[in-house]
Parts: C-alpha cells; sequence; structure tokens
C-alpha cells in the first residue's frame, strides 16, 4: 500500500480520529482517509469559500457523513509544491480549468474516476483539462467601479478604465491573472471581441506601459479586491464579477460592467496521489448535480455548468451572471488550451515588465 508524509495540517484529525498511535507518526495512508472520511478541499476563502459551504460542503457531508475541511487560499504554486513532495495540505481545489489544464500537463492532477459517475451526470462541456477536472462555474473578470465617485457616469469600456483624463481616479489590476490583464489591455486598443485569439503580446504590453503609472495597487486574491472598493482606496478596478455584485448587495455604491468581461470556467480538480482522492470524486459527483449548482450561483453570481440549475435560479439573478445570453454577447470566452499552452511565457514575460 502507497503511504504519504503526513503534514501539520492533518495532524490533529488523525489524533481525534485515534489512528495516530496506529500509523505512527509523520505517516498518512488511503486505509486512514477510507476510515476517518475527512476530505480535505481547498477553496479561495471569504465569501467564496461560504458559499461553497452551504451549497455544496455542508449538504454533502448530511448525505454522505464525509466531513470536510477547507484550506485556503488557492496556490497554483502550492499544488504543485505538494505533489512534487507528496506531502499533502488537501486533496482537491477548485481552480481555473486554464490552469488546471497546465497542472493535468504538468503531471499534477488525478484523471476522472469515472466508476463514480453515473452515466449522464455530467453536461458535454462540463468535463475539462483533458478529462482531468469537472467544471462547475463559469465566472466573469469585470470592470467595476465606484459610483459615487463618477456622479456623471463612470468608465464603460476597457478604453474608458485607460482614459484617465476623462475618469479621473485610482486604478487596480489583478496581479495573478496576466493574460486577463493582457485582454482587457488589447480591448482598450480597440481590438474586437472576436478577434482577441490568439493574443498580440507586444501590443498588449504597449497599451500596458500607458495605464502602469496609474495602477495604485494590483490585487492578488477576491477579498483583498473586496476590500479596496469598499474602503475606497480605489475608484475602479478589474473584479471577480461576484464579488462585485456581493458589495452591491452589501450597500458599497459600486456598478459592475459586462462590456469586456472575460469568461473562464472554475474547475473542481483532485491532486494525484492525494490519500483522499477517491472521496474527493465522490464529493464532485454530489456537486456536479443541478440543485448544489443553483444553490452556490444563487449565493454568489457565478452560472452554473449543469443547465438545468437554471430552473432554480430566480430570473432577477439569472441576467447578472456570466452565462446569461446579454452577457455572453458582450465578453470574450477563455481560450483554455491556447493559454495553457503559453502561459509559462506569460507569466514570466508579465513579471519581467512589473518589474522594469
Amino acid at each position: 500500500m502507497a503511504k504519504w508524509r503526513f503534514d501539520r495540517n492533518r495532524r490533529r484529525f488523525l489524533r481525534t480520529a485515534g489512528a495516530a498511535a496506529v500509523l505512527g507518526p509523520l505517516l498518512i495512508t488511503e486505509r486512514t482517509i477510507a476510515q476517518t472520511r475527512t476530505l480535505y478541499v481547498n477553496s479561495w476563502g471569504g465569501s467564496y469559500t461560504a458559499a461553497q459551504d452551504a451549497a455544496y460542503f455542508k449538504p454533502f457531508t448530511a448525505a454522505t457523513g464525509i466531513q470536510i475541511r477547507t484550506v485556503t487560499p488557492v496556490s497554483y504554486a502550492r499544488i504543485k509544491a505538494q505533489v512534487q513532495s507528496g506531502s499533502y495540505e488537501f486533496d482537491m481545489t477548485s481552480i481555473n480549468s486554464m490552469l488546471w489544464l497546465r497542472g493535468a500537463r504538468e503531471g499534477l492532477a488525478d484523471p476522472i474516476d469515472w466508476t463514480i459517475f453515473t452515466k449522464g451526470t455530467l453536461p458535454d462541456d462540463a468535463t475539462v483539462a483533458d478529462g482531468y477536472g469537472v467544471a462547475f462555474a463559469i465566472l466573469g473578470t469585470n470592470l467595476c467601479y465606484r459610483t459615487d465617485k463618477f456622479p456623471g457616469g463612470g468608465p464603460k469600456s476597457w478604453a474608458d478604465f485607460w482614459d484617465v483624463q476623462k475618469f479621473p481616479g485610482a486604478r487596480s489590476l489583478c496581479i495573478s491573472d496576466s493574460p486577463r490583464t493582457c485582454i482587457f489591455a488589447l480591448l482598450a486598443d480597440g481590438v474586437p471581441l472576436d478577434k482577441i485569439y490568439p493574443l498580440d503580446f507586444d501590443r498588449a504590453f504597449k497599451k500596458l506601459d500607458q495605464i502602469k503609472p496609474h495602477i495604485k495597487v494590483w490585487w492578488r486574491e477576491g477579498n483583498q479586491s473586496q476590500q479596496l472598493l469598499r474602503d475606497g482606496e480605489v475608484d475602479m478596478m478589474s473584479i471577480w464579477n461576484a464579488r462585485g455584485a456581493e458589495l452591491k448587495q452589501q450597500g458599497v455604491p459600486v456598478e459592475v460592467i459586462w462590456n469586456g468581461a472575460v469568461r473562464s470556467s472554475s474547475t473542481w480538480c483532485v491532486l494525484k496521489g492525494a490519500p483522499g482522492r477517491k472521496l474527493a470524486w465522490e464529493f464532485i459527483q454530489f456537486a456536479s448535480q443541478p440543485k448544489p449548482q443553483a444553490e452556490f450561483n444563487t449565493r454568489l453570481y457565478y452560472g452554473p455548468t449543469n443547465p438545468d440549475a437554471y430552473a432554480m435560479i430566480p430570473k432577477d439573478i439569472a441576467v447578472q451572471l456570466p452565462t446569461y445570453r446579454d452577457n455572453i454577447a458582450i465578453s470574450v470566452k477563455e481560450d483554455d488550451v491556447w493559454e495553457a499552452e503559453r502561459i509559462a511565457g506569460i507569466e514570466e514575460r508579465f513579471t519581467q515588465w512589473l518589474a522594469s
């Protein structure tokens, strides 16, 4: 039987289960995971994890008895380090499908366990990353601005975001998603929505040079992006659409713009060799059903991948989701395969550009 190194995050769990004395220190096995039935899930934290907990984690535990513990935040480097070292903090994660396609090609991914999924459970387009991941939500990365800073009307496009004379104010872009930032630059430079790919990086970075001096903060995580707008530290920024919608629900004076948004897939992924991988696929089978997806997307305004979920989503919420037809018409769909084949070079060039 294969054995895995045991990290500190699992130590309390095994001690509670009474297994540590049997296994001895620093070891964990598949049998132990099966006996204790605890699944460790990597999540983004904040409202994202709260929505997952209410829609997926608690109902799954109630239905199966399998406990779920979350580890935050999500980090591709953290995932890679665990698989390579064989020491696991978590068994599965939810990450951008393009990044997981990269992970599959780098040997980090556990393939979908088709023995667990019943026929017809997965919609045809939910299987992503060369058969190593299951998409569960479509999210938008959008322009968002504080309406109180622009009483006469705020920026309605990425060209407006770049227009610092007409729309003065503090700006923010994401430091950890260079492809999206390059797409926004290309849209600001006049590239049509249907001509974005293949990305012209020379043109994108030339346009980014213009806005770089006006970026007050380069944000990295969803909670941080919300805090920047909530505190009024920035006046406009790129943000995940549900995070912006949540701020608006909380009474923060913001507007989320769909023109020029980028639609991406958020994907359930299981780490290669993870001790709880069998439980992980059992969870993903549960989470792919219409009701849990509807619950998640009515709490956090992303688009479900199971079309039957829409029957359980109120119309006033449906029109705010990335997969609503009017929003699809004015946004860009991420090309997972194109980006995954080039992401290392994109990130390297972006890092160098930031440092220059």
